[in-house]
């Protein structure tokens, strides 16, 4: 089993904490941060640094979402601040800001996509007639270019770029021809990719993609109409919880058919505008349910210090107060003192599902 190869040097857009503003979350900097905080002492990303954790871009049979990564990571955390008392690493704070970036990295890596089948892909693109007009070193039909040259191989936005606009042309062909347009789930999209990005003639495309930091995405979103039809059910923050590049990719092919005429052309850049501004929503958009949270802050005994008489900050911020992102430079900052008060208790270190996660979130954002 693979997954999509990229390794992203750009950035990726994440919600800020309070009155949703937006925050860079680069991910360079993440990179950097990765390597300056000495994770990479126990940690590594696809290869390099560390052996003692787990390599945060290593593919594994499971997935991984923000909720989860932000779950592990709590339940994690009193052996991580173990190890690095005994490597003499000293841990510094982090800030909600330097938490986004440390995301952006980890999806730069692709951290968050599915793994992938070539086996599968192969069947996938002949299955889903992809094969009928696109050659790998030459053109079958006009206008299609051969998979050779595709830059979308090794970049997600430009796939979802080239994919959108690609679509009207492709609904034409396939009226043509008589054939019912082929849908994709982000599992075929994914093996499809991991199949292409492995053949002798695609192993020289560039690995790398960027994610500028920009707010335009919101006007962009706008301004190309997509505000009036995703409001209320149809809302994308709604629909895009925890989704991932690829899985963008594979909604937004799907969705064409649907859409009236004509419809809107992006540009690379206004793709990766838009596509980072739906992407970052998902941390503002949690998808948990406050009174399961409200059982949760109890069963954990997260009441017993957070109370009127516990002694600890009041953990009541508002709407949108909380998110994956800023569960994680709370534990970073806050959570060892809340070890040591834990264990002077003699009260075990309270563990999180991802479920478990998000209803806390939903539940300390409806305080």
């Amino acid at each position: 089993m693979t997954s999509v190869r990229a390794m992203a040097t750009g950035a990726v857009l994440a919600w800020g904490a309070l009155a949703a503003t937006i925050i860079p979350g680069d991910a360079k900097r993440g990179e950097l941060l990765f390597q300056t905080e000495q994770c990479m002492q126990c940690h590594s990303v696809n290869g390099r640094g560390g052996n003692m954790a787990p390599d945060l871009a290593r593919r594994i049979d499971r997935d991984y979402s923000p909720t989860v990564m932000a779950s592990l990571m709590w339940n994690h955390a009193p052996d991580m601040w173990a190890a690095m008392k005994q490597k003499g690493i000293v841990k510094s704070d982090l800030t909600t800001e330097s938490a986004a970036d440390l995301f952006a990295y980890f999806v730069s890596a692709r951290y968050f996509e599915r793994p992938g089948d070539a086996a599968r892909g192969k069947q996938a693109f002949a299955a889903k007639h992809c094969a009928s007009c696109h050659g790998i070193t030459d053109s079958k039909e006009p206008g299609a270019p051969p998979v050779a040259k595709w830059q979308s191989l090794a970049d997600p936005v430009v796939l979802a770029q080239q994919m959108w606009n690609h679509s009207p042309g492709m609904r034409k062909a396939f009226g043509e021809m008589k054939l019912k347009w082929s849908e994709l789930t982000a599992q075929e999209l994914t093996d499809i990719l991991v199949y292409l990005q492995h053949l002798p003639e695609t192993r020289n495309l560039a690995a790398n993609f960027t994610f500028p930091p920009s707010a335009d995405g919101k006007s962009l979103f706008e301004s190309k109409g997509c505000v009036k039809c995703h409001v209320g059910r149809m809302a994308l923050e709604n629909k895009l919880k925890n989704a991932t590049m690829t899985e963008i990719a594979a909604d937004m092919w799907n969705h064409s058919p649907k859409m009236a005429n004509p419809v809107p052309t992006l540009s690379q850049e206004e793709m990766r505008q838009v596509v980072s501004y739906l992407w970052a929503k998902q941390y503002f958009t949690g998808s948990g349910s406050p009174g399961a949270g409200q059982k949760v802050f109890t069963a954990k005994g997260c009441s017993g210090c957070h109370s009127e008489s516990g002694g600890t900050p009041k953990l009541a911020k508002g709407k949108e107060a909380y998110s994956d992102i800023t569960m994680i430079s709370a534990l970073w900052d806050h959570g060892p003192r809340m070890l040591e008060r834990m264990q002077e208790r003699k009260q075990a270190w309270p563990r999180f599902t991802a479920k478990e996660m998000s209803d806390l979130i939903a539940y300390l954002n409806s305080l």
